[in-house]
């Protein structure tokens, strides 16, 4: 009726224990259609008693284990926050209400995907339990003109009948195989000092380079730059989108600085936030239309930024120009992308008012295209990706960063449970 065609596509990893799953959709009509849900796998199990584990949370208390019983009734698990959020994880398992860590039944199901997600999981009348997961469909529609593909993000699904432990270890070995990408994957890491909780806003040059010092006696590997070291950044009110060097904090320049830091011994790295804008910045002035908003509608401020519009092709080539020219004029070695809201006002100043469902779609997807952009261009950088802390923990971001900022809460006895929630997935 439609001709609209649905190819769906599988990977068999075999010695890994894991099937992966997405859908390629094609128009083959001679006029546009619009998609208004695009799943990437369902999985139907006919048999059996199930409880589903997911990962719930919020800031500073990411990935908190909960197990329910599947019942007749519709379960979701999801976010609409243009993120995939510290409230849930695109990830869920389905296991035998006896299954335990060494012994029992269990299917894991996790989303590849960073923006908003939605995953349905429903027993029905014949006690049949069907999983769906894909992109979050409320938030969702996408025209497709005649001849053109839209792909959806893929899933990656594996199955253990000896526990929970084994199903954690083939994921594990599967996003370090089969996702994390460059040098880092295999070594160890840096052990690094964050100028952050340190300094916050309040450095310049002789601080930090002061930080390299000691810390180079205390075997520490690397000196990460925070927040606060670009245009008239002093705090968290202004700046945003202007990304260059403030010398009157770093009264020789950046490189200078990097010779200072390098002279101790130690590696440096810088902090950026490339998806967001300070209504107090040079770029907001010379682009009022480039932040996400609605039209007609007051804005939304959260933490004193808006987001930048990355769906616009113009907007992520002037972000991805500045930060070239600071990556490429200085000897860096790594690099913490920071994602400190999440979306409201959901809208482009691009697209028309039929179009507006493509928006969060197109943002992660533009996202995308500046983190390879910038692996390919620098593939000696160690990227650690970061979203107020844990917001943003996906194997999609760690296909880009191998190295992901799990929360930021760092209290000894709070970080176990964090990261036992996340030693599940990742």
């Amino acid at each position: 009726v439609t001709d609209l065609s649905v190819s769906l596509y599988y990977g068999i990893f075999y010695e890994a224990d894991v099937i992966t799953r997405y859908a390629r959709l094609q128009n083959r009509a001679a006029q546009a259609c619009t998609l208004r849900k695009a799943a990437s796998a369902c999985l139907d199990i006919p048999f059996g008693d199930w409880e589903l584990i997911h990962f719930h949370g919020r800031h500073c208390m990411e990935r908190q284990v909960q197990r329910l019983p599947v019942s007749n009734t519709v379960q979701v698990v999801q976010s609409t926050r243009g993120a995939s959020s510290h409230q849930h994880n695109p990830f869920v398992i389905l296991a035998e209400p006896e299954t335990g860590e060494t012994a029992g039944a269990c299917f894991g199901a996790m989303l590849v995907y960073s923006g908003s997600y939605k995953i349905e999981l429903e027993r029905d009348q014949r006690q049949s339990t069907r999983l769906v997961l894909g992109i979050q469909n409320d938030t969702f529609s996408w025209e497709l003109q005649p001849g053109e593909i839209f792909s959806t993000p893929e899933v990656l699904f594996s199955y253990s009948d000896k526990g929970l432990e084994t199903l954690s270890h083939q994921y594990h070995r599967f996003l370090r195989r089969h996702i994390c990408r460059g040098e880092y994957r295999d070594i160890r890491r840096p052990i690094l000092i964050n100028s952050w909780e340190a300094a916050y806003f309040g450095f310049d040059d002789d601080k930090l380079a002061a930080f390299a010092e000691k810390a180079a006696t205390l075997g520490i590997e690397m000196l990460v730059m925070d927040d606060g070291w670009f245009g008239k950044r002093n705090d968290s009110s202004s700046s945003l989108g202007d990304w260059y060097v403030n010398e009157e904090k770093l009264k020789g320049g950046l490189s200078y600085l990097i010779e200072r830091v390098n002279a101790e011994g130690l590696k440096f790295g810088i902090w950026y936030e490339p998806e967001m804008i300070s209504p107090d910045s040079d770029l907001f002035r010379a682009h009022p239309d480039w932040h996400v908003h609605v039209d007609n509608r007051v804005p939304m401020l959260g933490r004193n930024q808006y987001v930048l519009d990355f769906s616009r092709e113009d907007v992520r080539e002037n972000i991805w120009q500045q930060m070239y020219d600071v990556l490429s004029k200085n000897k860096i070695d790594y690099l913490k992308w920071d994602f400190n809201r999440n979306i409201s006002d959901a809208g482009s100043a691009l697209l028309p008012p039929d179009r507006k469902k493509e928006f969060f779609h197109r943002f992660i997807l533009g996202t995308y295209e500046i983190m390879d952009r910038l692996t390919k261009a620098f593939p000696n950088i160690l990227f650690e990706n970061c979203s107020g802390g844990g917001g943003r923990f996906d194997p999609a971001m760690l296909y880009y960063s191998p190295q992901i900022w799990a929360s930021d809460n760092t209290d000894p006895i709070e970080r176990l449970y964090i990261q036992f929630g996340t030693s599940m997935c990742y």
